[in-house]
C-alpha cells in the first residue's frame, strides 16, 4: 500500500485532520491480571481507568507512562477521511476473533537506551511479527496517508534502507520484518545504571508472574495531541478449540 502523491499545500481539512484524534491497536495484558496491575504501577497510570499512582521510578518512565502499559501492534494513526472510530472498531474486532490467545515467556532486553520487555523465544517472536502483519493489514485501509513533508522528517541516521522504505510504504519503519514485540519499561537512558536497576527490578517479578498472557489486544485513543493515550476498547482473542 504506498501513499499517494500529496500537494505541498494543506487544505483546510487536512490540517483538521492533524488535530483528530489518533488511534492505536497495542497489545495489552488483561484488565484483572497481575501483568496489568504490575505494569500500571511501574509506570504510575492504568491508562483505562485513568488511575494515576506514585512509582518511584517516574524520572525514568515519562514517555512510556503517556502511551500506557503495552506493545505496539499498529502504531498511532489517524483516521482516513469518512472513516469514523466505530469502523476502527468493527475491522479490530474482526481481526481479533481470528487470533488464537497464547502465553508468551518474556525477558528483559535493552534497545537502543530503553528497557523493554521482550519474548523469551525467537518462536514467539515470529508469531507475534505475523499477527502484527495481520492486523497492519486490516487496519491500513482505515488509515490517513500521512504527508510526504512528514515521513521525510522522520528519517533518521540509525536507518536501514529497509526502515525507510517501510516508513514510507506504511507511515511506519518499524512493521512487517522489521516488527519486535516489545513493551517499554523506561524513557530512554544514558545512564547504564539506571538501565541495570530497571532489570533487576524486573527479573523477580517477571519470574513470579510468568508467561505473559496474550489473550487480546485493545483500541487506545490520544484524544488530542500530546494527551496522555486512554484504553477505549478491549478485543479479546479467541479460545483454541483444544481449550473450549
Amino acid at each position: 500500500m504506498k501513499a499517494p502523491s500529496e500537494s505541498n499545500d494543506k487544505t483546510a481539512e487536512a490540517i483538521a485532520a492533524d488535530s483528530s484524534p489518533r488511534v492505536a491497536l497495542y497489545y495489552a495484558p488483561p484488565a484483572s491480571s497481575a501483568w496489568w496491575q504490575e505494569g500500571c504501577e511501574w509506570l504510575g497510570r492504568d491508562a483505562e481507568s485513568g488511575r494515576e499512582t506514585h512509582a518511584a521510578m517516574h524520572a525514568w518512565t515519562g514517555s512510556p507512562r503517556r502511551y500506557g502499559w503495552h506493545a505496539t501492534i499498529v502504531a498511532p494513526f489517524r483516521c482516513a477521511a469518512g472513516v469514523t472510530l466505530a469502523d476502527v472498531q468493527a475491522a479490530a474486532r474482526a481481526w481479533a476473533n481470528g487470533i488464537v490467545r497464547f502465553d508468551m515467556p518474556v525477558r528483559i532486553a535493552q534497545m537502543n537506551g530503553f528497557v523493554a520487555l521482550r519474548a523469551a523465544h525467537d518462536d514467539d517472536d515470529a508469531r507475534m511479527r505475523t499477527i502484527a502483519a495481520s492486523a497492519l493489514r486490516a487496519i491500513a485501509p482505515l488509515q490517513a496517508k500521512p504527508w510526504v513533508e512528514s515521513i521525510e522528517r522522520r528519517i533518521h541516521a540509525g536507518m536501514s534502507a529497509r526502515q525507510i522504505a517501510l516508513l514510507r510504504e506504511w507511515g511506519y519503519p518499524y512493521v512487517l520484518d522489521e516488527y519486535r514485540f516489545h513493551m517499554t519499561l523506561s524513557d530512554s537512558l544514558d545512564d547504564a545504571n539506571a538501565r541495570t536497576s530497571i532489570a533487576s527490578h524486573w527479573a523477580p517479578r517477571i519470574a513470579r508472574l510468568g508467561p505473559l498472557p496474550v489473550h487480546g489486544a485493545a483500541l487506545f485513543i490520544e484524544p488530542e495531541p500530546g494527551a496522555p493515550f486512554a484504553l477505549s476498547q478491549r478485543l479479546p482473542f479467541n479460545i483454541a478449540q483444544d481449550e473450549a
